[in-house]
């Protein structure tokens, strides 16, 4: 799924309404996320739920930095997505280190607590990735955002099954195979943002010598 080609810079797409407006929908809805997955991922004592909690919280601070950008240069947005591509990637790492510390000394999770939160994130970034679906091709601010909501829904359905996992085995194994998974779908994510946008950086022109700018003004 990593990016091939880069969008045109077309004026007036990036600073568009409807864009801004999916952007703060999906700020809203991922930030009221976050703050019920990381309560139900503690007190139900997931670390998959808790990875998710993660992602809703970086995107709710993605959509605040795409908004941020929205309408500015190319090179402008390509940093924010570089930024962006980065903290996801950190998240992923992170992820994975919490999976190894839980394999070694973490109980059993409450499977009924990840399933009940797991479906209701599933429904909500479902609603995310289909208000942003018409988005996905444009340059690396506007791809980051959409693969940011794509892998939370894969995310999503992942816990889903860990808690049937874990009410089947009686196991925490099924919970932490599923952050590990997510941590490297997190860190997949991240690289092919900071692909793109390294690319976007290295395309857009360079600023004409002061010297030459000089004698442009000077031949008038």
């Amino acid at each position: 799924m990593a990016c091939t080609s880069c969008a045109s810079d077309k004026a007036g797409t990036f600073n568009d309404p409807k864009w801004r407006r999916a952007l703060w929908i999906a700020l809203a809805i991922n930030g009221g996320m976050f703050v019920i997955e990381i309560l139900a991922g503690i007190t139900g004592g997931s670390k998959a739920l808790q990875a998710d909690a993660l992602d809703f919280f970086g995107d709710t601070a993605n959509y605040a930095i795409s908004l941020g950008v929205a309408g500015m240069a190319i090179a402008w947005r390509a940093r924010a997505a570089m930024l962006k591509g980065a903290t996801l990637a950190l998240l992923g790492v992170y992820v994975l280190f919490a999976a190894g510390w839980g394999a070694l000394h973490d109980a059993t999770p409450h499977a009924e607590i990840m399933g009940v939160v797991g479906i209701a994130a599933l429904i909500a970034n479902l609603v995310v990735a289909v208000m942003l679906y018409r988005f996905r091709s444009g340059d690396a601010n506007m791809r980051s955002v959409w693969i940011c909501s794509r892998n939370d829904a894969i995310g999503n359905i992942a816990v889903v099954l860990a808690a049937g996992g874990v009410f089947g085995l009686n196991s925490a194994w099924p919970d932490l195979a599923v952050a590990a998974l997510m941590a490297v779908l997190g860190i997949s994510g991240g690289v092919q943002i900071m692909r793109q946008a390294r690319a976007e950086m290295r395309s857009e022109p360079s600023p004409a010598p002061a010297t030459y700018q000089r004698s442009l003004h000077g031949s008038r």
